[in-house]
């Protein structure tokens, strides 16, 4: 179940309680007239199932809500409701399987920000990847995985193609690009350091490698993965699922790839940096085709269960 809490202005709050009552899944309707001071207007909360949730707010976005009052969906982990749970079975589809496009947007939009946050998470990541492939460490380059947050522009931009967003396009694609264009060349300059030191050796780049080699010699099942860990991912957004992130994270080559490009070229090893280089596009060409298509096939998918 959802729970949304909502600011009408006077003269719309009988038009969103026609809506809310003639939506199919709500249930505990509350209305408090007067009770909102910022903007001013009535304050109304509603519970909905969450495979009705799209249909009510795509209905109270047209009513106006979002633009003269304000709409705050929050997800209800518990509900012990009789009422809730008629809501539920009476509501089309399932819950699993319902995408709150606003909500997917809204999520998107923020991990798309190119922020000194996400800079900085990329970076760290493609350092400790750096290590992981200089050492041949496989448990760093699992670390690496799972901190680069670079899902979240492959997301967003995937979420803008399905919904036509061309603002949401740009803005996950110049955080992708800037942020693994800083990651690496801070890499670079962070493996030149260590070199000076007599951690990182050319001999080391070069030597046998059974456990990270990999990550410079794409294939058919670096495609493969990408595109298996792309549908994951964005059915675990859509689900609400986010934990499952962390798993997705951890499948794909695209932090360690630019990683090994940066130290590759800081020691002028072209056959390297090209192939990791390769790697790194092949993950996330076959991320966001997968994202692209999951998200077009579960909209076709509800429509026809709809």
């Amino acid at each position: 179940m959802l729970h949304l809490r909502l600011i009408t202005p006077t003269d719309r709050t009988d038009a969103v309680i026609r809506l809310i009552e003639e939506t199919v899944g709500t249930a505990h309707l509350a209305v408090m007239p007067g009770a909102a001071r910022s903007p001013a207007g009535d304050i109304v909360m509603v519970d909905v199932a969450r495979e009705a949730g799209d249909e009510l707010i795509g209905g109270l976005r047209g009513l106006g809500i979002d633009t003269s009052g304000s709409i705050a969906v929050e997800n209800i982990d518990l509900s012990l409701s009789t009422r809730a749970d008629r809501a539920e079975d009476d509501a089309p589809g399932e819950g699993a399987d319902a995408v709150l496009w606003e909500h997917l947007a809204e999520a998107t939009h923020e991990e798309s920000t190119l922020s000194v946050t996400y800079l900085a998470f990329l970076t760290l990541a493609t350092m400790i990847a750096a290590c992981g492939v200089v050492l041949d460490n496989a448990i760093l380059i699992v670390g690496a995985m799972a901190v680069g947050p670079e899902f979240g522009p492959l997301a967003g931009f995937s979420t803008a193609v399905v919904r036509w967003r061309p603002r949401l396009a740009v803005r996950s694609l110049t955080a992708l690009l800037v942020g693994f264009a800083v990651a690496m060349a801070v890499t670079v300059l962070f493996s030149l350091f260590m070199d000076a030191l007599g951690l990182f050796t050319e001999e080391r780049l070069e030597g046998e490698r059974p456990n990270t080699a990999f990550v410079y010699a794409p294939d058919a099942f670096s495609f493969v993965v990408a595109v298996l860990a792309g549908i994951a991912g964005t059915l675990s957004l859509t689900s609400a699922k986010s934990g499952l992130l962390v798993g997705v994270a951890i499948s794909v080559t695209t932090v360690p790839a630019a990683a090994n490009a940066a130290v590759a070229l800081s020691y002028g090893d072209t056959g390297q940096t090209i192939g990791s280089t390769n790697q790194l596009l092949l993950n996330l060409l076959g991320i966001t085709l997968a994202g692209i298509l999951t998200l077009l096939t579960q909209k076709w998918l509800w429509r026809r269960a709809r």
